[in-house]
Parts: structure tokens; C-alpha cells; sequence
């Protein structure tokens, strides 16, 4: 199938390209400058950027299908003076225009990844979120993401094109950013950390795991205008995760049984209530839809994806 993808340079993108090219589809990168870190067999397409003045026609002619991966990601520190105005420009007009343009040129099927932040910010131990929930963002990111989704299935009924939705949760693997890397570099240091009590639970997904329903979405007759949640289909609290990578690390953890209600104090106190919720709140999500309607099951255990994003992260200690 011949495949626009948007995002190809992004953490996912890079994940999902290989696996394209494995199963013989014909990718086409969108990218803002050229690079030669893409496979050579990537036709590469310029674009300036997810913008409302972008024409992406020349590069939808004879795609079959998009998968939009490209977006303006979620900013811990968001200085300009309307972040909902920025997100909506990029996250809503500029993915309502490749879409809209996508319809023009016959394409069959759109893959947008959205996000859980579509659902909210976390939920009650035992009471996950399911693809039908009603959403709540709270956030400009998560309310952009909304806005996209409601655009698309709008686009979808009046035209015919079939658009799948997947909201992924945290995505881990190897070359991982942000806090899971700020955890392999605190236990692979063997510093102690405050987090042996933490009873909550939070769903992952391994990007071995995004990829696969990626690529199964791309033409199962059943995903047509469905919205799905993904993850590992096992959720951990923070001290299961970190015994769990402290394993894959071949680093023990040193986990110091400090009572939560005690870190969200001290984090409110700091002003850091967001790490808190990420670090002792829960954020479930149930797949049993994405199970059942797709008949797919995650390939890539748990400790199978620590362990392949561990030996990642240790080979770069070396280099």
C-alpha cells in the first residue's frame, strides 16, 4: 500500500518506518529538510511545516492512505500568551487541512494519533478509562487533540473517508525521552529514590506495541471509523516500574518506602503538582475494544519492552 506518513523523524515515526518497509509498503516521509537517517527506500517530501498554508497535494498523489503522527507536542513550560491558540493552529488547522486535502486526492483511510489526554489527566485505582468514555482534557494539548478528533469523524461522515483514531498512552523504548530516560539515568546511577510506597497504577504501551496496531489499522476492515485506546495490557504502579527497569538495567533499585499523600505535599510545596500526579497517581486504560474488534493482543511483553529499551539506553553509556 502506498502509505503519506507525517512524523516520520519523531520517536514513533522512527519505530514505524522499518516496520512499514518490512511488510512492503511504499512510504513517503514528510519531512522539513531532507535527512539521511531515513531508509533509502523513504521518498522524502518537503513541507514547511504543520501549518494552515501548507499545500500537501503534491505529495497525496496516489497515496492509499495518511498515518498522521506530526503534531506540536505536549510543553511542560509553555511560555507564549495563548497556548490553546498555538496548539489549535498546528493539532486542529493543520491536520483538518492534510486531511481535507487527503479527501481530495482519494485517499482511503487516515490514521490519526491522538492521545489518553483526550480522556483526562488520570483516573480512579481500578476504574480505567475506555474508548468510549466521555472525554475531559485539561490541558490546551489535550483539548487540540479533541478539537482534531472531532474534526476528523465530522470530515469522515460527510465524505466517505474512513479515519481510524489511537489515543497511546506513555510510550517507552529504546531512545526515550523525558521521564522514563530521567529514571534509567537516576537507577542505572544507583541514586536512591522516594518511591518504594507507591500504590497506584499506570497504563504504558512499548512502541514495538504502538507500531504493531499501527500497521494494523492500516487495512483491517473493522478499524474504519473506530477511536482506540492502546497499551501493554499490564499496568504498573511507580514502584513495580522502576524494580522492573532497575532489573533490565542490571541495577537493582534503591527505593526508599516514602509514604505518597508525603511526595505530593512536598511536590504542591514545590509547585511541581504535575510530576506528582505522573509519579503517584493512576492513569488506566482499558482495551478491551482494541482487543476485541481487532483481535489483537500486544506482542511485546512488559519486561520484554524494559529490556530491549535498557540495553538502548546502556549501550549509548559506552559510546
Amino acid at each position: 500500500m502506498r502509505i503519506l506518513l507525517a512524523g516520520a523523524s519523531g520517536f514513533v515515526g522512527r519505530g514505524l518506518v522499518p516496520r512499514l518497509l518490512n511488510q512492503q509498503h511504499e512510504v513517503t516521509a514528510a519531512v522539513r529538510k531532507m535527512t539521511a537517517e531515513l531508509d533509502s527506500r523513504v521518498t522524502q517530501g518537503l513541507i514547511d511545516g504543520l501549518s494552515t498554508e501548507q499545500d500537501w497535494q503534491p505529495l497525496l498523489v496516489g497515496q492509499e492512505a495518511v498515518i498522521h503522527l506530526a503534531a506540536r507536542v505536549h510543553v511542560m513550560s509553555d511560555d507564549s500568551t495563548d497556548p490553546l491558540a498555538e496548539y489549535r493552529k498546528v493539532n486542529v488547522e493543520g491536520t483538518l487541512k492534510l486531511a481535507r486535502q487527503a479527501v481530495d486526492a482519494g485517499v482511503k483511510r487516515f490514521i490519526f494519533i491522538s492521545s489518553v489526554k483526550v480522556n483526562g489527566e488520570g483516573t480512579t485505582l481500578g476504574a480505567p478509562y475506555s474508548a468510549d468514555t466521555q472525554v475531559a482534557p485539561s490541558d490546551p494539548y489535550g483539548v487540540s487533540k479533541m478539537e482534531a478528533e472531532q474534526g476528523l469523524r465530522a470530515l469522515a461522515a460527510e465524505t466517505g473517508m474512513e479515519v481510524v483514531i489511537i489515543r497511546p498512552v506513555l510510550v517507552y523504548g529504546p531512545g526515550v525521552q523525558a521521564n522514563v530516560l530521567s529514571m534509567m539515568r537516576w537507577l542505572h546511577k544507583g541514586v536512591p529514590l522516594p518511591f518504594g510506597a507507591i500504590h497506584n497504577r499506570r497504563s504504558l504501551v512499548a512502541l514495538d506495541n504502538l507500531v504493531d496496531l499501527i500497521v494494523t489499522c492500516i487495512a483491517h476492515p473493522a478499524a474504519a471509523n473506530q477511536t482506540f485506546l492502546v497499551s501493554d495490557g499490564e499496568d504498573l504502579s511507580t514502584t513495580m516500574l522502576l524494580r522492573r527497569m532497575g532489573a533490565a538495567l542490571g541495577k537493582p533499585a534503591r527505593l526508599l518506602p516514602v509514604p505518597s499523600w508525603m511526595l505530593e505535599n512536598g511536590a504542591t510545596i514545590l509547585g511541581k503538582q504535575a510530576l506528582a500526579q505522573r509519579l503517584c497517581g493512576s492513569l488506566q486504560v482499558d482495551i478491551s475494544k482494541t482487543r476485541e474488534l481487532l483481535d489483537w493482543t500486544p506482542p511485546v511483553t512488559v519486561d520484554e519492552a524494559l529490556t530491549k529499551t535498557a540495553k538502548h539506553f546502556l549501550d549509548l553509556q559506552t559510546k
